[in-house]
């Protein structure tokens, strides 16, 4: 029969191997995440969203589900045309030179529109580090960070990247409001952005600049 030491031992074990099956190492879970096919039926007219379409500061920590969040980022980059990869936002000449960081409290990911997922870039909670000041910032469970790749819009000159650059992550700012209001989610678009550090603590290639930041989540009761 076995003594009580072995048997509490056997307990300790059982409890550490449930805790390693529920909790699998952060380096396991940072690949990607696939997100489900998002729900392209339902939700509010054109007319209703445009007409509760605003800009929301008061959020609450809820996490945002992985259905909200695929939906979301369909509506705002997603391909709407997969012939010809078309998407739900302009681009520059058929290039694709926008890319969306998602900054959450599990760290920073990057939408794969293609693929539509989420792709592990790197550690840290950095949702606060997306503002000059604003607090609600760091409370939000999702900061989307807009980067364009200026390398990738060619041939232009100078002030037509600039152009390019600001109207594609406007358009791509604007499906998420829209998205937003037709799902009773809070968000806000803000320029107040560190852009330069920022794009250092993100590890960004020269050639990306950051555009603007748009906070997303549920409003605060």
């Amino acid at each position: 029969m076995a003594t009580r030491r072995f048997v509490n031992i056997g307990i300790i074990s059982s409890v550490a191997a449930a805790a390693t099956a529920v909790a699998p190492s952060f380096a396991e879970t940072t690949a990607a995440i696939d997100l489900p096919p998002p729900a392209t039926n339902g939700g509010k007219s054109l007319m209703q969203a445009l007409q509760s379409r605003r800009s929301i500061r008061d959020y609450s920590d809820r996490a945002l589900p992985n259905e909200v969040l695929s939906n979301l980022l369909w509506a705002a980059w997603g391909v709407n045309r997969p012939e010809t990869d078309g998407r739900t936002a302009p681009h520059w000449h058929n290039a694709y030179a926008l890319d969306i960081y998602l900054t959450r409290a599990d760290g920073v990911w990057v939408y794969a529109p293609k693929g539509h997922r989420i792709v592990f870039h790197m550690n840290g909670d950095l949702r606060a580090q997306t503002t000059t000041g604003q607090p609600f910032v760091g409370a939000a469970p999702l900061n989307l960070v807009y980067a364009v790749d200026l390398a990738k819009l060619t041939p232009a000159s100078d002030g037509e990247k600039a152009i390019a650059a600001a109207a594609c992550a406007a358009v791509v700012a604007q499906n998420v409001y829209l998205y937003c209001a037709s799902a009773g989610l809070a968000t806000v678009l803000r320029q107040s952005v560190p852009g330069a550090a920022l794009a250092k603590t993100l590890q960004l290639q020269p050639s990306q600049i950051i555009q603007f930041a748009q906070t997303v989540g549920y409003p605060k009761a």
